[in-house]
């Protein structure tokens, strides 16, 4: 438990755990500054600790966890275990959560390109506060270490992320030590506890109050990224840690900094780094920059993973997915994800610039997700738990008043910078749509002229030549004849002694059993139809899964067996379904997917493409 709790802060707390970098200075001296007094230091301090307590701790420590779906988190394996346990069939509950899941996958997107631009920026404008001198350097610094931590990534991080842990659990201590040091020097700041102050904060000022809104929510990024990352922990050592370290820690910073505040309210241009001595700034900045780093790793971890589990799902189109440790599951690496976020990273750090200008875009995407989880949360409680009418009612309503006020307050950036994540969320929706439309399109077209098999058969088994060997005709859908064995028949005018008809479908669930993964069915004359089914976390390896089949005759000796592939090129119609310009993108996606045959780890002496042509 110790040791998987260490991983824990290593990994998940990264995000979150850096926001005392930023989150008090851009509510005090960002867009919508704030007076440094009495009403105003309390009344942020303690809108911080019961939003950290309502949210983080409420509802995803000890709410959303509990929606895991054998072990995974996040918004699509919640849609998952939604529409698994519900039954959710087709209709419009369903259509409707399929449309949050992508939309909350989408903006997540956006998330993740702003996240390591804003950490690694902040931690170095440190060196600002160190010495005005070194700010020219910020800028190329930044870059740098951005750079250097995208092309690091092919290599894995199985090796440095064993760093992870003992690095930000010093970093955490030393928040919490900061935070106490200074709380010693105005211990009155306590009362911020308290959220009479909370209401004053809003009395006092009630437009800029809710402005400040979008800056306060810069504490709570992350929080999506604890039950995102659930699966690589377990839900017990993320709770563990944030009961006993990360909450306490976090807090003995912010009423640090609040303290540092009365005291002295210039420190508000920068009062995470002017917690320390002038003599201890170097090495914070250092320590912070590190930790900036880890966060950076984790959310360019949690981005592959998503991308997997969309690829699984049918929601993306096949990507090259390399594993980089030979015994973490979880250590994959996709080269095209990897330098598209890294440009697009360093587009937004060099039009941008300095962190304040980016807090603008941060936030709506954070905000925009909670709120979409939220929602998700209410279908669960109430078709899946079946929690009581009432308490479901009143436990929704106040996690709602929380995301919809933070949500609302982020709208007001949208000028600043907030079109950024929703310009990213459009687009990212927009693919992710297109490509699961038209995917069922193109499955719905190709069944329309499929033969049914038993008629197949019964005339093809009778007059064509029989040749030694196996040959495996990889189908979307279980039902009729691929496309690549008629072709196959009518070209080369033969069948071979064995012939696998074979579809794989994904779960949706991250993992299935060996046992439960194979239904196999004989159709007589050599021909045989099997179904292969893989979790949404899983490897779709084609060849291992065919070895533990023993009911098809024989075994499967790769050597003596052919994979036979259809490739399809799509052409644009009138036909009802999408819209011409959608049929267009989506044929451009599925010329760029990667192949089936590297995807489903086919050897590639063994494989044989034949195309055809499909109207959607």
């Amino acid at each position: 438990m110790r040791a998987l709790a260490l991983g824990a802060v290593g990994v998940v707390y990264g995000d979150i755990g850096t926001s005392p970098l930023y989150a008090m200075k851009e509510t005090f001296v960002g867009h919508h500054p704030l007076a440094v007094d009495l009403v105003h230091v309390f009344g942020v301090v303690s809108l911080i600790f019961w939003s950290l307590l309502i949210i983080v701790t409420g509802k995803y420590i000890f709410l959303t966890m509990r929606a895991d779906n054998k072990g995974e988190g996040g918004s699509l394996a919640l849609l998952a275990l939604i529409q698994r346990k519900s039954g959710s069939g087709p209709g419009r509950w369903s259509h409707g959560l399929v449309m949050l899941g992508v939309l909350a996958t989408a903006l997540f997107f956006g998330d993740c390109m702003i996240t390591p631009a804003i950490s690694v920026l902040s931690a170095v404008e440190g060196l600002a506060v160190v010495q005005e001198g070194f700010a020219p350097f910020v800028l190329p610094i930044a870059v740098a270490i951005l750079v250097g931590l995208f092309i690091i990534q092919a290599r894995g991080t199985d090796i440095i992320g064993k760093f992870f842990g003992p690095i930000m659990l010093v970093y955490f201590l030393t928040l919490a030590l900061l935070g106490t040091l200074s709380i010693l020097e105005r211990p009155d700041v306590l009362q911020a506890f308290n959220p009479i102050w909370v209401v004053r904060f809003f009395a006092a000022d009630p437009s800029l109050a809710f402005l400040a809104l979008g800056s306060v929510v810069l504490a709570l990024t992350g929080a999506e990224a604890l039950y995102a990352d659930m699966g690589h922990f377990g839900r017990r050592p993320i709770q563990v840690a944030w009961v006993w370290l990360i909450f306490p820690a976090l807090m003995l910073n912010y009423l640090g900094q609040g303290s540092l505040l009365l005291r002295d309210p210039s420190a508000a241009e920068n009062p995470f780094f002017m917690l320390a001595s002038e003599g201890w700034r170097l090495p914070l900045v250092i320590l912070a920059t590190m930790a900036t780093i880890i966060a950076s790793q984790a959310v360019i971890t949690g981005a592959f993973s998503v991308c997997q589990q969309a690829v699984q799902l049918g929601l993306m189109p096949r990507l090259r997915i390399n594993h980089t440790s030979a015994s973490a599951h979880g250590q994959i690496y996709l080269p095209v994800v990897n330098w598209a976020l890294m440009v697009m990273v360093l587009v937004l750090v060099l039009t941008f610039k300095e962190s304040s200008n980016l807090a603008a875009a941060y936030g709506i995407a954070v905000t925009g997700t909670m709120f979409i989880t939220t929602c998700m949360l209410a279908v669960l409680i109430r078709r899946v738990w079946h929690w009581p009418r009432l308490i479901s009612i009143a436990l929704i309503a106040v996690l709602l008043v929380f995301d919809g006020a933070y949500f609302a307050s982020n709208v007001t950036k949208i000028p600043d910078g907030g079109w950024f994540p929703l310009l990213v969320g459009l687009v990212a929706f927009t693919l992710l749509t297109t490509w699961a439309k038209g995917r069922q399109l193109m499955i719905a077209r190709l069944r329309e002229s499929a033969m049914p098999i038993r008629i197949f058969i019964e005339s093809a088994a009778n007059s064509a030549a029989r040749v030694q060997g196996t040959a495996v005709f990889m189908t979307s859908t279980p039902d009729g004849v691929p496309h690549a064995l008629l072709h196959n028949l009518k070209h080369n005018k033969v069948l071979h002694d064995r012939v696998i008809l074979l579809t794989v479908k994904i779960a949706d669930e991250p993992y299935v059993e060996d046992e439960k993964r194979m239904w196999i069915e004989d159709l007589g004359k050599g021909f045989h139809r099997v179904v292969i089914k893989f979790g949404f976390m899983q490897d779709a390896d084609v060849p291992a899964a065919l070895k533990q089949v023993s009911t098809c005759g024989a075994e499967f000796k790769m050597m003596d067996t052919s994979f036979f592939l259809a490739r399809q090129t799509l052409l644009p119609s009138a036909k009802p379904g999408m819209m011409v310009w959608r049929e267009k993108l989506f044929a451009w996606m599925l010329r760029n997917a990667e192949s089936a045959m590297e995807f489903f780890r086919l050897p590639t002496n063994r494989v044989v493409e034949l195309g055809s042509q499909v109207e959607i």
